[in-house]
């Protein structure tokens, strides 16, 4: 999903900076209120950081000019909700960016859209609607993390066809085609990402009980 450095034209570049500046800016001043009101949390918003740190480091090399790889927003999304990821997001997409040459700062507004506004945003809507709809809580986080992950992608898809219409078909075409790369190489990874979020979250729920009860997350054992 990371565009790589200097893909995109300069004009889409800022473009897509100036779009994603305000939700970080959102998300900045939602980490502050976060921690200022409940400090107990600190340590779960630092593992929601690392575990989206880590998955999407996991680099598969892309055909498309981005990367494949889990995102890791989903979990964060439903434990703090999207506004605190937009700033967790990003400044996991800046650090790798400086340091792993993964991505890059001029497409760092592209990706910070994709992976840290859409995609905590689907896995949010998807969370709150299952669970609204009587749906267990291992399905809501499944189906949540999972379709955060393929959001992100297909938001990738529209920036990058934006970027590079194809020379006879136009955007719909350079669509198409991002869409169809994306499909055959990302749902396998966001069935796997919604799987492990499912594990994290059970575990969480055993050994984080008094902060989850915190930020208003109910285990499954207490639905009864």
């Amino acid at each position: 999903m990371h565009i790589a450095e200097g893909y995109l034209p300069p004009l889409h570049a800022v473009a897509w900076t100036a779009v994603a500046a305000p939700f970080v800016v959102h998300g900045a001043r939602a980490v502050v209120r976060q921690v200022r009101e409940e400090p107990e949390t600190r340590l779960l918003l630092g593992a929601a950081g690392a575990f989206t740190f880590v998955l999407s480091a996991l680099k598969l090399p892309s055909v498309t000019g981005s990367s494949s790889h889990p995102t890791g927003t989903g979990l964060g999304a439903i434990l703090f909700r999207p506004p605190v990821m937009a700033l967790l997001g990003t400044i996991v997409l800046t650090f790798q960016a400086l340091l792993l040459a993964h991505g890059g700062i001029t497409t760092l507004g592209a990706n910070a859209f994709s992976m840290a506004v859409v995609g905590p945003w689907v896995a949010y809507g998807v969370y709150a609607l299952v669970r609204r709809l009587g749906g267990g809580l291992a399905v809501a986080v499944f189906l949540a993390a999972a379709l955060a992950d393929l959001s992100t992608y297909c938001t990738t898809a529209v920036q990058l066809a934006l970027a590079h219409p194809d020379a006879t078909s136009g955007v719909p075409g350079a669509l198409a085609e991002f869409l169809a790369i994306f499909a055959v190489t990302q749902i396998p990874l966001a069935v796997s990402e919604g799987l492990l979020t499912v594990l994290v979250v059970r575990l969480l729920t055993r050994v984080s009980p008094a902060e989850l009860a915190r930020l208003g997350f109910r285990p499954a054992r207490q639905e009864a």
